[in-house]
């Protein structure tokens, strides 16, 4: 099955701090790749990769549960420490949520954590019905595209599969049970105005992490996808100088800029 276009994985040869970005459920690398890009001008090495059922079309993500959309992350963490001395795990939503595991699973080998509008869990009376529902009903509408910035837009499915939500769920419910686990520094950002992940999903994790080094920044101009809303560059700046302050060996040298190859979209 062809990927959507724009949804095609990233990645970035850079200097020798990494960053693995992490995208949500249902979405795509695309929700990340500016982002990822204003990384890759900074010279750091960048992972940005398609999860597992994401990016084709929403019945492929029936195939697929939280197990897979882990191991995909996890195993671009692991090639990432292979070639870089710090690394980075960012995250959006879900893809908050699948950051925050690595660092509670991969411990001194992941150096910081960010996340935006992370979710901690499946709300509602209806995530109580998915175990029975998701077999009667294939799927509900989706929750791409919640952004304010006029004409932003989401590459993401416009279906809810709910195989992959009740997989979602149990997730969210492992990794609630290992924020304790989570002692890297962490910078939490989160939007005012959310539709799809309330702010009690950041209150949450920010409770039960074990990190000292927290730092929270309210994001007052944007909707859920902060990374392609009014907000974005707000968040690419203050990850970059985030990554700065723990690794100062990640700044480039006198007289370098931040102009050069943007890296490559790899096919799916």
């Amino acid at each position: 099955m062809p990927v959507l276009p724009g949804a095609e994985p990233y990645r970035h040869e850079g200097g020798p701090v990494g960053v693995l970005l992490c995208h949500g459920f249902t979405g795509s690398p695309q929700s990340l790749r500016p982002w990822a890009e204003h990384l890759a001008r900074r010279h750091l090495t960048v992972s940005l990769p398609l999860l597992p059922g994401h990016g084709t079309r929403w019945q492929d993500m029936q195939l697929t549960g939280w197990p897979d959309w882990y191991a995909e992350v996890d195993r671009e963490l692991r090639v990432l420490r292979e070639r870089c001395a710090h690394v980075f795990v960012l995250g959006l939503s879900m893809g908050g949520a699948l950051a925050l595991r690595l660092a509670a699973k991969h411990g001194d080998a992941v150096t910081g954590v960010v996340v935006v509008n992370p979710a901690n869990k499946v709300h509602g009376l209806a995530a109580h019905a998915l175990p029975v529902v998701r077999h009667m009903v294939p799927s509900t509408r989706g929750i791409v595209s919640d952004i304010a910035k006029e004409g932003g837009e989401e590459v993401g499915y416009d279906r809810v599969p709910l195989h992959a939500a009740h997989s979602l769920r149990s997730f969210l419910r492992r990794v609630d049970g290992e924020l304790p686990q989570v002692t890297q520094p962490l910078l939490l950002m989160r939007s005012t105005r959310d539709h799809v992940v309330p702010a009690a999903d950041s209150a949450r994790v920010l409770s039960r992490v074990s990190s000292t080094d927290v730092t929270e920044i309210l994001l007052e101009q944007s909707y859920h996808v902060a990374t392609l809303d009014h907000d974005a560059d707000r968040i690419f700046e203050e990850t970059h100088a985030f990554i700065g302050r723990l690794t100062p060996e990640s700044a480039p040298a006198p007289g370098e800029g931040h102009d050069h190859e943007e890296g490559t979209a790899v096919g799916g």
